[in-house]
């Protein structure tokens, strides 16, 4: 299948040339930058950027929040009711490592709720598209799978996304309030999020710092994919009543910490 909605489509096609220009650079030895000043991941943050901000221009006259660009004052900012949020490489670790677990990441903002996202990780070879009223997908190859979250059916084991080094004690609280088995489930950048989008796993708190363009493009795609990402409550993680995260309400560019869910 294709995608219907020309504008994600368009937004695929730019975060898949800016992957190009990460994967240049990914992909050589990292001992060539000891002797200069720039960083393998400076670089392709920087080339990725340029590609990303050059894209939508040439489509949208919207304004745009990258994390290579975020100098811009809350005076101006809060004016926006329409913006592209951007965050041309997210997983600085996995970069480092080469273990491909990085991304990049273009939401459509619109009254502090994200409507479109895409989410590239250009070394998996993988997309994950969302667009509210319409669903959520993966594309590998130009082919698009549908994605639907996955809610835990009160038998099954409990697949919580977290860090693989450590759990804090407020995850271990959390695990605790759920009752039964779980199972951790470990990955990288933003693909954290779209794991629960895809059904692989059922929850994923996050309970450290992350900025606005780290989550924007695939809380997209939780959303349509039929997932909540709300803010979360260290003392009661499981509050139904939570208020769901919001981009641009504020100076900071920082999230609360959150709940992602299905």
């Amino acid at each position: 299948m294709a995608l219907a909605n020309t504008l994600a489509e368009s937004i695929l096609r730019i975060a898949k040339e800016a992957g190009d220009k990460i994967m240049v650079i990914y992909e050589k030895d990292f001992a060539i930058y000891e002797k200069q000043d720039t960083s393998p991941l400076t670089e392709a943050d920087l080339a990725a950027h340029h590609v990303i901000v050059d894209g939508l221009k040439a489509i949208s006259e919207l304004p745009i929040l990258s994390e290579e660009s975020a100098d811009i004052p809350w005076e101006e900012r809060q004016t926006w009711t329409s913006y592209w949020l951007v965050d041309p490489l997210d997983g600085t670790k996995e970069f480092i490592k080469k273990n491909g677990e990085f991304t990049v990441n273009i939401a459509l903002i619109e009254n502090g709720r994200p409507v479109m996202g895409v989410v590239y990780a250009p070394a998996l070879n993988k997309s994950y598209v969302g667009v509210e009223n319409e669903g959520a997908w993966t594309e590998v190859d130009g082919e698009f799978t549908p994605i639907t979250a996955r809610k835990h059916d009160g038998s099954e084991v409990w697949k919580v996304v977290g860090s693989r080094s450590h759990q804090s004690p407020e995850i271990k609280n959390l695990l605790e309030q759920l009752g039964g088995e779980s199972e951790l489930v470990a990955m990288g950048s933003s693909l954290k999020l779209c794991l629960v989008a895809e059904g692989e796993a059922h929850l994923y708190p996050r309970l450290g710092p992350t900025s606005e363009w780290d989550t924007g493009a695939a809380h997209a795609v939780a959303l349509a994919a039929g997932a909540d990402v709300t803010v979360l409550d260290a003392a009661n993680p499981l509050n139904d009543n939570a208020e769901a995260l919001t981009y641009n309400q504020k100076e900071s560019v920082l999230n609360p910490f959150f709940l992602v869910s299905a």
